[in-house]
């Protein structure tokens, strides 16, 4: 997280914070999305669905991966991706819980 002192902050809020910043870029939205509608795949799949290299795909891949919210299996020489369900849990809990109390609040 750079220069921002993540000790002054709870694991959660360090945790929600990096999956974020995962989601932060529109290629890597679009690499969830693929691999939501396919449910697995591998690393030639995504590269031959969007319109980016192979290395800037593994960066994005590996940037998911760090973050929670993808996993991979190797088969072979292969790696085959698919959705972290933890993550996402973790993620709906999270704005769940702020629709909830924004629907409590009477704010602007």
């Amino acid at each position: 997280m750079g220069a921002t002192k993540t000790e002054h902050f709870t694991d959660k809020q360090n945790q929600i914070a990096t999956i974020a910043k995962a989601l932060g870029h529109p290629a890597r939205v679009a690499i969830i999305d693929y691999l939501l509608k396919v449910n697995e795949c591998i690393c030639g799949d995504i590269v031959n669905e969007l319109p980016l290299a192979q290395p800037t795909i593994s960066q994005h891949l590996k940037e998911l991966k760090n973050a929670g919210l993808i996993k991979g299996n190797i088969e072979g020489t292969t790696i085959c991706y698919c959705i972290n369900e933890k993550t996402f849990d973790i993620l709906k809990t999270y704005f769940s819980n702020i629709i909830a109390n924004d629907r409590e609040q009477n704010c602007c």
